[in-house]
C-alpha cells in the first residue's frame, strides 16, 4: 500500500497547471461507443478513474492508443457485446454511464451496479425512470442492471430531483433515439455542457445544455471527432484552497474562471484575494481568514465536491462557520480525521459547526473518499509537524500527479510504500 507523508508549514508559491476534468472525462470516454468512427480525446487526465474507463473499453473490444500523455485515440467500432465486466464496474461510480451509451448504441446493456466513494444513499432510480420513458425494460439481477428495448423513442422526462448522473445517462441514451427527448429539471454542471458539446461535435443535435431544460433530437449516425476535455474545476478549487490554507501565492493555470465563480465568491468572503485572468486565477492571502457559512447545492451553487476542502480551510479561520451539505448524506466522514489534527468540528446530520482553531497539528490519518482525501492533504500542508495519509488510492481517482504538482509549489510531500493489503490497481 502507499501513503502520503507531508511535513507541513511550508507556504505554497509558483504556478500549477490544471488537468482535464475527471467528471467530464468519465462521461465522454463511454460516449465514444456511440460513434461509428474512431475519436481522439485531448486533455485527458491521467487518473485511475480514466484508466478504469479505458480498460472497460479495451475489455469490451475497443482499440485504445495514447498518442501522448494526455491524448488518446479510441476506436470503439469493435465492440459487439454491450456488457461491462463486474470486476471493472465495481471500482468506479461513473461506470453507470456505460448503461446510457450502450443502450443508445445497441438498444440493450448489462452493467454491474456502480462502485466508487461511499457518500451515502445514491440510488439510480432516476436513471431507470428515464430509460423506461424512452421505451426500455429494466431489471436488476444478481447485482447486474439489465436494460433492453426494441427501439428507443424520444420522450418528455422530468427528474424528481436535480441529478447529474441521470442527466448524462439520459443524454447518452436519447442521442440516437427516434424523435425528440426533453429533459426537465436537468443538471447544469460544466461537464454536462462539455458532454453535449462533444456529442454535438460528432453530429448529435442537443440544445439547452447548461440550463434546466435540455432538448435532444435523435440522429441516426454519429461520426468521429477530435475533442479537448475542459479543465477540472474541482482540481482548480482544491489548489486554490491549498494556496489559501498555507497563506501562499499561487497562479492556477488552464482554468475557466466562470466555472470557479461559486468557489471564488466564498474564498473572498473568507479573506482570500482572488485575481482573475483569461484562463488563470491567482490566489494570495494578506490578512486574517474569517468565518463564513456555506451550503452545497447543484451548479451554479457551491459544489459538494469542494465541501471537505473548504471546511478544512475554515478550521484555520477566525470565528464559527456553518457548513450545510445539501447533496449527499454521508459527506462528513473526514471530520474524525481532522479532529485528530486538532480541528474543532461538531456534526449534526448534514450540518457541521466549525470553530476556528488557527492552526492544525500533523497526525496519522486515513482518506475515507476522494475529496476528503484531498482535504486531508490540505490540512497536512497547513499543519505543524508531520501528517501521514493512508488509503491515497481514493485521491488518485481524481487528481493527476497530485504530489508532484504540490512539490513544484514548494510542498514537502512524498509517496511512500508500506506493508498492507493493497487495493487492486487497474492499469493500461
Amino acid at each position: 500500500m502507499e501513503k502520503f507523508v507531508i511535513k507541513g508549514g511550508r507556504t505554497l508559491t509558483g504556478e500549477v497547471e490544471i488537468s482535464g476534468a475527471k467528471n467530464a472525462a468519465v462521461a465522454i470516454i463511454p460516449a465514444v461507443i456511440l460513434s461509428d468512427e474512431p475519436c481522439i480525446l485531448e486533455n485527458v487526465p491521467q487518473i485511475s478513474d480514466v484508466s478504469i474507463s479505458l480498460r472497460i473499453l479495451i475489455e469490451m473490444g475497443a482499440d485504445v492508443k495514447f498518442l501522448d500523455k494526455n491524448t488518446v485515440r479510441i476506436d470503439a467500432t469493435g465492440i459487439t457485446e454491450p456488457i461491462v465486466p463486474y470486476e471493472m464496474a465495481k471500482h468506479m461510480r461513473a461506470s453507470y454511464y456505460f448503461l446510457g451509451t450502450l443502450l443508445g448504441k445497441f438498444k440493450r446493456a448489462r452493467v454491474a451496479m456502480p462502485g466508487g466513494c461511499y457518500l451515502g444513499d445514491r440510488p439510480i432510480d432516476q436513471h431507470l425512470k428515464a430509460f423506461t420513458a424512452l421505451g426500455t425494460e429494466c431489471t436488476l439481477d444478481h447485482g447486474m442492471i439489465d436494460i433492453h428495448a426494441d427501439s428507443l423513442i424520444g420522450s418528455q422526462i422530468y427528474f424528481d430531483m436535480v441529478t447529474v448522473g441521470a442527466t448524462i445517462n439520459t443524454m447518452l441514451a436519447a442521442v440516437k433515439a427516434t424523435g425528440m427527448t426533453i429533459i426537465e429539471n436537468a443538471a447544469k454542471e460544466p461537464h454536462i455542457v462539455d458532454l453535449a458539446n462533444f456529442l454535438n461535435s460528432m453530429g448529435a443535435d442537443i440544445m439547452g445544455a447548461g440550463t434546466d431544460v435540455i432538448k435532444i433530437r435523435g440522429v441516426k449516425k454519429l461520426k468521429g471527432a477530435t475533442y479537448a476535455i475542459i479543465p477540472d474545476q474541482i482540481e482548480a478549487g482544491t489548489f486554490m484552497i491549498a494556496a489559501a490554507a498555507t497563506r501562499g501565492n499561487v497562479l492556477v493555470k488552464n482554468v475557466i474562471p466562470k466555472h470557479l465563480e461559486s468557489i471564488t465568491a466564498k474564498l473572498e468572503k473568507i479573506g482570500v484575494t482572488v485575481e482573475e485572468f483569461d484562463d488563470a486565477v491567482r490566489i494570495s492571502v494578506d490578512g486574517p481568514l474569517v468565518k463564513t457559512s456555506i451550503k452545497t447545492m447543484p451548479h451554479p451553487g457551491f459544489p459538494t465536491d469542494m465541501q471537505p476542502q473548504i471546511s478544512t480551510l475554515l478550521c484555520l479561520a477566525e470565528g464559527t462557520s456553518i457548513v450545510t451539505e445539501g447533496i449527499f448524506d454521508n459527506r462528513f466522514r473526514y471530520v474524525d480525521e481532522l479532529r485528530r489534527m486538532g480541528a474543532n468540528i461538531s456534526v449534526d446530520g448534514k450540518v457541521a459547526v466549525i470553530e476556528g482553531v488557527g492552526s492544525l497539528m500533523g497526525a496519522p490519518v486515513t482518506a475515507p473518499d476522494l475529496r476528503a482525501g484531498a482535504a486531508l492533504v490540505i490540512a497536512g500542508l497547513a499543519a505543524k509537524g508531520v501528517t501521514e495519509i493512508e488509503d491515497i488510492y481514493h485521491i488518485e481517482r481524481g487528481y493527476e500527479c497530485f504530489e508532484e504538482k504540490l512539490r513544484k509549489l514548494g510542498a514537502d510531500i512524498e509517496k511512500r510504500s508500506f506493508p498492507g493489503t493493497s487495493v487492486r490497481k487497474v492499469a493500461l
